[in-house]
């Protein structure tokens, strides 16, 4: 084969079960690249937290507790962002796949409604925001500035969700 070219190997439609699965296994649940930028970008501005609070609703990827602030980020794919170029829709087994994306808006929705109910402000980050760190953090600044206590107590972003 000539130097500079790569052989194309046509990937079959349907995998076997135990072979999808281990793809999906390998989707990382925490420390994804777009949560790490967050986390990057939050410490960046001054702001301490922690991770993954299983105590809490929906389990939020970054919690602010000095702030009473519960961030989640959130894959564009998985999560349905609205209009985002990221979100697209697998042609086979479509029905199966719009129930499991109808599934986890309405967790989203049902983790959101009781963080609030517990007195959290909660922020959504989507995964496109992630990709230009100066623009992340003027975001992220923006988002909190919004939410601090003393300036909105009532902040959560869900009309954001474009």
């Amino acid at each position: 084969m000539a130097r500079g070219c790569m052989t194309v190997h046509k990937v079959p439609e349907e995998r076997p079960s135990e072979v999808r699965s281990a793809i999906m296994r390998a989707v990382p649940r925490k420390d994804s690249k777009p949560e790490m930028a967050a986390r990057k970008a939050l410490h960046h501005l001054g702001y301490r937290f922690r991770l993954h609070r299983a105590d809490l609703p929906g389990t939020p990827d970054v919690v602010l507790p000095k702030h009473g602030v519960a961030i989640f980020i959130h894959g564009c794919f998985w999560h349905r962002h609205s209009g985002c170029r990221l979100v697209s829709s697998p042609r086979t087994r479509a029905e199966f796949w719009q129930a499991k994306f109808d599934r986890n808006v309405q967790r989203d929705a049902l983790a959101e409604r009781a963080l609030q109910a517990l007195g959290w402000r909660v922020l959504v980050i989507w995964e496109c925001e992630t990709r230009n760190s100066a623009l992340l953090s003027e975001l992220l600044e923006r988002k909190l500035t919004r939410c601090l206590p003393n300036l909105d107590p009532g902040c959560s972003n869900t009309a954001e969700r474009h």
